[in-house]
């Protein structure tokens, strides 16, 4: 990570709000949220975090695509899937404090707005709504995920039995 940068930025209202995590705020809550969010700037073939690391962060990718890896085994990576613009990854990590169940590489010079689960949770007394709703943004993005899985899921399971397990 010695490529990476990291720095804090007052974000302006317009960047919080067209994020994935500030479309049900106010203008007021955005720059609540701009205030606590830091960038991380990533050179291509950067890891962002690496398959097992404990880390707190919530990441939103603003600039840039990011490739999510998996250990195979062998000294080989799995590609699972290639992170987008307005996409997050760490999102399990930053809600229950776990390690990350794989490992995210810049695929692009990239740029990512971090958010620190310790000052997240400092704004539940401050701005209790603010948090329920960028922990439903969290939800709705789960979800697409989940959903998305179980479509790959059920067409890999039909195409297995419809070929006899002969793949």
């Amino acid at each position: 990570m010695s490529n990476t940068e990291e720095y804090v930025a007052q974000l302006s209202h317009d960047i919080v709000k067209n994020s994935a995590l500030g479309q049900e705020l106010t203008d007021k809550q955005c720059e609540t949220l701009g205030k606590i969010i830091t960038v991380r700037g990533l050179k291509e073939g950067d890891y962002l975090f690496n398959e097992g690391d404990v880390d707190d962060t919530l990441y939103v990718i603003v600039k840039g695509s990011l490739e999510a890896l998996r250990a195979t085994g062998s000294d080989d990576l799995a590609s699972l899937y290639v992170l987008r613009e307005g996409e997050m990854a760490g999102i399990l990590g930053f809600i229950d404090g776990q390690g990350h169940s794989a490992s995210v590489r810049a695929i692009t010079d990239s740029e990512v707005y971090c958010l620190l689960r310790p000052k997240f949770e400092a704004l539940t007394q401050e701005d209790p709504e603010l948090v329920y709703k960028v922990m439903r943004a969290l939800f709705r993005t789960l979800h697409v995920i989940l959903r998305r899985m179980h479509t790959q899921y059920a067409e890999l399971s039909n195409y297995i039995f419809k070929q006899h397990g002969r793949y």
